[in-house]
């Protein structure tokens, strides 16, 4: 049976990272690997962290659309290679993309089949609280960071899930709930549905 794609994107805080880290524990799971064209760093390697590349490769892919979307950040450049994916979901992997809203919305314009989960904090408290508890930025980035989480809530409506992250653990719950219910909708199910009839 084929796999599927799943974008999880959501504030600056929202705990992506963690809850990613927790799905990627089942086998089932494939985190989507990103090309960049910035250097590797220390302990970082080619293919696990990033797939990392020149800008002039970067650019052949743009122009050739084989990234799913695609991002500059700080001067360097960062896209989900469409391939990979593609590859990963026919193998019957449940692909988790991890990346920024406006990312995820480019994702379900030239793939859309994938299923978009934002997730979100409790509240803006709570969000601050956390943000504040990371100890990775000063107060003026802190509330850059809150304004940029108030804007991306207001995209919530172009997704196909809303989970709010109270417990990393019930978060997992309900995405893992999420994947099982997306994986068995008629649609996705074709292989079988022919069995069955031969």
């Amino acid at each position: 049976m084929e796999g599927l794609l799943v974008v999880v994107s959501g504030p600056s805080g929202a705990g992506k990272g963690t809850v990613v880290k927790e799905l990627m524990q089942d086998s089932n799971y494939s985190l989507s690997v990103s090309v960049t064209t910035r250097q590797p760093r220390k302990g970082e390697e080619n293919g696990r962290e990033y797939f990392f590349i020149t800008r002039d490769e970067y650019m052949a892919l743009l122009a050739d659309d084989s990234l799913l979307e695609n991002a500059e950040y700080v001067g360097n450049l960062y896209g989900t290679p469409r391939k990979y994916v593609a590859e990963q979901v026919a193998a019957g992997k449940v692909v988790i993309l991890e990346i920024e809203a406006v990312g995820a919305l480019q994702v379900k314009e030239k793939y859309p089949d994938a299923v978009l989960i934002f997730l979100m904090p409790p509240s803006l408290c709570e969000l601050e609280k956390r943000l504040v508890g990371r100890n990775t930025d000063n107060l003026p980035a802190i509330q850059g960071r809150l304004k940029r989480a108030l804007e991306e809530v207001e995209l919530v409506d172009k997704y196909d899930y809303l989970v709010v992250n109270d417990t990393v653990p019930l978060a997992v719950e309900k995405i893992n709930t999420i994947v099982a219910a997306e994986l068995l909708k008629p649609n996705r199910c074709d292989v079988i549905i022919k069995n069955f009839a031969n």
